[in-house]
């Protein structure tokens, strides 16, 4: 899936539509992380956090970067990130929620399942979240009072193409690598470039709709902020 604004929800393959979904309003999302937002839900992540192996952002971007290279066949797809998902027990929470079939996962748009992956590989998922639909997986971030708009390393960044910064308009994901201080962001992606790979970019702050901050047990801020 190598063009970038279908990466999406990826349970839509086949036209298989979702009902309604429930998007808070842009004014609802914590600006600030630490401001804890639904302090119940970040109370929660931060109990969480703190029972999970001591995993870095700098180790997430480094399993990331380990991937640059992969890509898809010539269906748009067959990834080991889409193997994966497919395998877990939320690949069939997000089928309910989205409708189509579990195979459509296999040449689905595949960005939100590599941000996935990473997360689970190093035992962190409980934190990074996991999904295949970057509007849902951003909302996920807000609802923990863990979105914003400051670029970090390790930062789970989402795209809107048309600069939009309401999670409803957003179409990619990917991490933060570093800001580059000139208006853009280096970032690692997965189902992006020509060919549907996993690649490192650098992009303009102005198509980020957001950040969500993963609560990074080996951070020695991660009890505060992300």
């Amino acid at each position: 899936m190598h063009v970038l604004n279908t990466c999406v929800r990826a349970a839509l393959a086949g036209g298989a539509l979702a009902s309604a979904l429930l998007i808070a309003s842009p004014a609802a999302h914590a600006d600030n992380p630490a401001t804890g937002k639904g302090s119940a839900a970040a109370q929660s992540m931060a109990e969480t956090a703190a029972r999970l192996p001591k995993i870095s952002s700098m180790d997430v971007l480094k399993l990331a970067r380990s991937q640059v290279g992969i890509s898809e066949n010539a269906k748009g797809g067959g990834t080991k990130f889409q193997h994966w998902y497919m395998s877990t027990p939320r690949a069939r929470e997000t089928l309910a929620r989205d409708g189509g079939a579990l195979t459509d996962y296999l040449n689905a748009p595949w960005c939100d399942m590599f941000v996935s992956w990473v997360g689970q590989q190093l035992g962190i998922g409980p934190v990074m979240g996991s999904d295949a639909y970057t509007v849902e997986h951003a909302q996920w971030f807000a609802d923990h009072g863990r979105w914003g708009h400051t670029p970090k390393p390790g930062a789970v960044v989402f795209f809107s193409w048309s600069g939009s910064e309401d999670i409803d308009d957003i179409q990619h994901v990917g991490f933060v690598v570093k800001d580059n201080g000139n208006g853009t962001i280096q970032t690692i992606e997965g189902n992006t470039g020509d060919g549907g790979a996993v690649e490192v970019r650098t992009r303009p702050t102005s198509q980020v709709a957001g950040y969500g901050y993963p609560m990074y047990p080996g951070d020695v801020s991660a009890s505060a902020s992300s």
